[in-house]
């Protein structure tokens, strides 16, 4: 039992479930061609929410490798199992190429090619492009490295649809300008940590101030990127009203970081920004199936050639 909680701590199984949750909302906020709404099928729903986990896991697992040189200097990942050594390196390759192998089978011969491809991408821009290089380069590294990161609602839409509608890069999008105020407000807090493991985060290379500024702007942002759904017509009042007090709440945060109550006031805001996408996407939800009748797609089972 040990030795499987050590290989699951590998996997990062609360940010790959946070992934997963919007790959399952990406394939049930899905249209077709002409806009209107399908729902997944059990084989689409099932394996391509089976294949998107596996690939995630994989790209956590390859990530814990890369960084654990680090992860031993970090108090937060300090007890991570490569850190410890109570597994090795090997141990960990094998096990995040088995799980990157088997995602990519899953996608590739029961969902379909494009969401394979895709996913693909994702673990190689996390786990390669963001872990091995963006971190360890610049301070904008959550930024550019956040695009693989905002991936997953559109792997859940291609694997319901085989295609990619525009909407579904709205959902990307509102991910992608979300990631950074929501882990610099983590890096505020563990600033000491990050500067004794010398990675370049932004609180650590210019400073907090500097930080919690971008945080403000990023958030301001973020609130403008999600009226898009709204605005381009892909959602109506519900999801507006979600958006608006959401995107209220969030700014609130990002305001008072100027001049915070506490030290643990950045991780206050931190978990406020995870709960903030979850309602976000669940008011996605709601407001997508209160609006049309859904449309069930055909079960394909067409060969891959």
């Amino acid at each position: 039992m040990n030795t499987f909680r050590q290989y699951l701590e590998l996997t990062k199984p609360r940010v790959v479930a946070m992934l997963v949750f919007c790959a399952v909302i990406g394939m049930f906020l899905a249209v077709d061609s002409d806009g209107q709404r399908v729902l997944p099928t059990w084989h689409s729903g099932i394996f391509g929410a089976l294949g998107i986990w596996l690939a995630s896991a994989s790209a956590a697992a390859f990530n814990h490798l890369i960084d654990q040189r680090i992860d031993k200097l970090m108090a937060r990942t300090s007890h991570r199992p490569l850190a410890t050594g109570q597994l090795t390196s090997m141990q960990v390759f094998v096990f995040a190429m088995t799980l990157g192998i088997v995602s990519m089978l899953i996608l590739v011969f029961l969902v379909n090619m494009l969401t394979a491809v895709l996913t693909f991408f994702s673990l190689i821009g996390y786990a390669v492009v963001y872990t091995a290089y963006l971190k360890r380069a610049t301070p904008q590294n959550i930024v550019i490295g956040g695009l693989a990161g905002a991936a997953p609602p559109v792997l859940g839409w291609t694997a319901v649809t085989d295609s990619l509608h525009p909407y579904a890069l709205q959902l990307l999008l509102i991910i992608f300008v979300w990631t950074p105020p929501h882990f610099w407000a983590l890096a505020i807090f563990r600033v000491d940590d990050y500067s004794r493991a010398q990675v370049p985060m932004l609180p650590v290379t210019h400073g907090v101030k500097f930080t919690r500024w971008h945080i403000f702007f990023y958030t301001v942002l973020l609130f403008l990127v999600t009226l898009l759904p709204y605005l381009t017509g892909m959602n109506g009042l519900i999801y507006l009203f979600g958006a608006v007090v959401l995107g209220a709440g969030f700014l609130w945060y990002a305001v008072k970081l100027f001049n915070p109550p506490d030290d643990y006031f950045p991780m206050k805001m931190f978990n406020y920004s995870i709960i903030y996408l979850m309602v976000l996407f669940a008011f996605l939800l709601a407001d997508h199936w209160l609006v049309q009748p859904p449309v069930h797609l055909p079960v394909r089972f067409d060969p891959i050639v």
